[in-house]
C-alpha cells in the first residue's frame, strides 16, 4: 500500500518506507544547550509581497538570530495543513506548507542555519491529522476502506468522556467542521445515526489510531524524511494524548510514554539530534532519558514573571527549583498557545525593568530557554483579536505602523502596537534596550558553558534576592538577581576559599573576595542582574 488512491486513481498520499540515511551534521555538540527562538513562519518575515510569512523570509533573517546569539530555531508546523494558520491540522507529513515556500526552500534554509552554527528541529503533529487528511477523507466515505483502522472508531458516541469539558466523540456528518476553503460535502446524520470518530483537539483533527503498526511506521518513515534532509530535531507536540483506554484513563498512559520512547530512539538515531516534547501534566518525567529526554517545563515557568513582580514565594520557587528537577527541561515566558501566558511585555505591563529580570532567571539556568519571537524586543499582542491571534501576530522589525517591516504588502494579521519603540531595527540601535540585555544573557550563555550546561548548586535565598552557582569542569560562575525594588545586601557562602569574584554582568566594576571560610557580602542595586566568575586564589 505505497499510496492512497482516490476513486480516479491519483495518488494523494504518500506511505512509501524511507530508510534511514543521516547526512553529514556540523553542528558542535550540546548544541541544544544554547538559546533557542520559537518562530511561526507564517508571521516572521514574508519575502515575497503575499502577506504571509515563509520559509525564504525565514533564512533572509538569520543573520539577525544569529547576532542575537541564537542557537537553535522551533519551527511552528511547516508541514502542509488544513487550517492555513498554525499548521497543527495537518493533510501532508511529508510536504511543505505550499504558502511558506517549497522543499527546495526548506532545505536551503537548513543549509544556512547550519553555516551559522544554529540547528533547527520543527513540530511533529504526531497525534492527529486534518479532518481532510486524504486517509480520513478515505476512511469517513467507506467503512470497508484499509485506512478505516488508521483512526479510531465507534458504532456509537460513548459516554462519559470528557476533555476540557467537551466529548472527545464527533459524527462524520454532523455540523460543519472544515477549515474555510475546505469542501463541505458531508450531509447531517439523521436521527440515530451510527459511525463516530475520536478527537482529542475538536471534530476538524481526528487522532490517529496510534496502536495500529502501520501508522506508527508512516510517522517513523515522516520522521526520517525530515531527519535525511538534515533536519536537527523535533518538538513533539501533545505527546501524553497519543493513546487513550477509556474515559479515564485518556491522558498521559503507559502506552503514550513507550510510544515517546521509540520516537526519542529514532530521533537521535541520527547524530547530533534533539527533541523536546510538549507534556503539560507531568513534564518531569517526559523529560527523563527513559521517555522523551527533553520536556517543557509547564507548571512552573510562571514563576519566573512572578519573581519578577517581587513574590517572595516565586524567588524561593526559582532559585530552588534546578536543586532538584532535571536539567533537560526546557524554559520559556510565553509561546505560541495564550494558555501558557500572554505576551511578556503584557504580563508585566510593559515594565522594562521587571522584563529583563523574567528573562535573565530563564536565560541563565539549566534547562534549553525558548524565545517567543518578538519576546526580544518587548513586543506586545495584538488587542481585540479572540483566541491564540493576540500572541500570533507579525514580527515587529521597523516603526512601520502598517507592515512592521514584515511585509511589502498586507499583512495577513494586524501588526502589533508599541512599533514607535518595540521593534528590532530601533532596538538594535539602543545600548539600553531589552534586545540589547538579551543579547548579553546570549552572550553568557555562550561564552561560558557553566551557565549553559554546568552544575547547579549553593541556591541562597534573602528576601527578594536570589544567587546560584554553577560549574562546568574548572569553571565556576554565580549568578545573582535581586528581584525587589530597593538595594539587598545578599551573603553569599559555600564558595572556594579566599577566591575572587570578578564580575562578568555588567561589564567592569570593583570585584569581591570571599573569606577563609568561602563567604562573601555584595550589594545589589534595585532590580538588577549581576554575574561573576569565581577565580580560585
Amino acid at each position: 500500500m505505497a499510496a492512497l488512491l482516490t476513486a480516479c486513481a491519483t495518488p494523494v498520499l504518500d506511505t512509501s518506507a524511507i530508510p534511514s540515511s543521516p547526512p553529514p551534521n556540523a553542528l558542535p555538540e550540546g548544541w541544544q544547550h544554547g538559546a533557542f527562538m520559537e518562530i511561526f513562519v507564517r508571521a516572521y518575515q514574508d519575502s515575497d509581497g503575499d502577506g504571509i510569512g515563509d520559509i525564504r523570509g525565514l533564512t533572509s533573517r538569520l543573520d539577525y538570530l544569529q547576532d542575537l546569539g541564537i542557537r537553535g530555531i522551533w519551527l511552528m508546523p511547516v508541514s502542509q495543513s488544513a487550517d492555513r494558520d498554525h499548521g497543527y491540522a495537518t493533510t501532508d507529513f511529508r510536504a511543505i506548507e505550499p504558502q511558506y515556500g517549497t522543499l527546495a526552500d526548506f532545505d536551503e534554509l537548513l543549509r544556512q542555519a547550519h553555516a551559522r552554527g544554529i540547528g533547527v528541529i520543527a513540530d511533529y503533529v504526531i497525534n492527529h491529522s486534518a479532518a481532510s487528511h486524504p486517509a480520513f477523507v478515505a476512511a469517513r466515505q467507506d467503512k470497508r476502506s484499509p485506512w478505516r483502522d488508521w483512526f479510531v472508531w465507534s458504532d456509537d458516541a460513548p459516554s462519559g468522556w470528557d476533555i476540557w469539558g467537551k466529548n472527545p466523540w464527533y459524527h462524520v456528518g454532523a455540523a460543519p467542521w472544515l477549515f474555510e476553503g475546505e469542501v463541505k460535502d458531508l450531509a447531517k446524520p439523521p436521527p440515530g445515526a451510527k459511525d463516530f470518530y475520536f478527537g482529542t483537539f475538536g471534530p476538524h483533527m481526528p487522532d490517529f489510531n496510534l496502536r495500529k503498526t502501520e501508522v506508527r511506521q508512516y510517522h517513523f518513515d515522516s520522521l526520517r524524511f525530515w531527519l535525511n534532509r538534515g533536519l536537527d530535531g523535533f518538538r513533539l507536540d501533545a505527546v501524553p494524548h497519543m493513546i487513550e483506554n477509556d474515559s479515564t484513563r485518556w491522558n498521559d498512559q503507559p502506552e503514550s510514554r513507550a510510544l515517546t520512547r521509540e520516537l526519542q530512539a529514532l530521533v537521535k538515531s541520527y547524530p547530533k539530534r534533539w527533541v523536546v516534547c510538549e507534556a503539560t501534566a507531568e513534564p518531569a518525567i517526559y523529560a527523563r532519558a527513559d521517555v522523551c529526554g527533553a520536556a517543557f517545563a509547564f507548571g512552573f515557568v510562571h514563576h519566573y514573571t512572578e519573581a519578577a513582580r517581587g513574590k517572595a514565594e516565586s524567588v524561593q520557587i526559582v532559585a530552588e527549583y534546578f536543586n532538584k528537577a532535571p536539567h533537560s527541561l526546557s524554559t520559556f515566558l510565553s509561546n505560541h498557545d495564550i494558555f501558557a501566558g500572554r505576551r511578556l511585555w503584557d504580563q508585566l505591563d510593559g515594565d522594562v525593568a521587571k522584563y529583563r529580570l523574567a528573562a535573565a532567571g530563564y536565560l541563565l539556568q539549566p534547562g534549553t530557554p525558548f524565545i517567543y519571537y518578538g519576546e526580544e524586543v518587548g513586543q506586545p499582542g495584538i488587542p481585540h483579536l479572540a483566541g491564540d491571534m493576540p500572541i500570533r501576530g507579525p514580527m515587529s522589525w521597523t516603526a512601520d505602523a502598517r507592515t512592521a517591516g514584515f511585509t511589502s504588502g498586507t499583512p495577513f494579521r494586524p501588526v502589533a502596537p508599541q512599533l514607535a519603540t518595540n521593534n528590532a531595527q530601533s532596538q538594535q540601535q539602543q545600548p539600553g534596550s531589552i534586545h540589547a540585555f538579551y543579547k548579553a544573557m546570549l552572550k553568557l550563555r555562550n561564552e561560558l558553558p557553566s551557565i549553559a550546561r554546568g552544575s547547579y548548586e549553593a541556591t541562597a535565598v534573602q528576601g527578594l534576592a536570589a544567587s546560584w552557582q554553577r560549574k562546568w569542569g574548572n569553571e565556576h560562575t554565580l549568578v545573582a538577581i535581586n528581584y525587589g525594588s530597593s538595594a539587598a545586601p545578599l551573603v553569599l557562602e559555600k564558595l572556594p576559599a579566599l577566591s575572587r569574584l570578578l564580575r562578568r554582568y555588567p561589564e567592569g566594576g570593583l570585584s569581591a573576595a570571599a573569606d577563609a571560610h568561602g563567604a562573601v557580602r555584595i550589594e545589589l542595586p534595585p532590580q538588577s542582574v549581576q554575574v561573576f566568575l569565581v577565580q580560585l586564589p
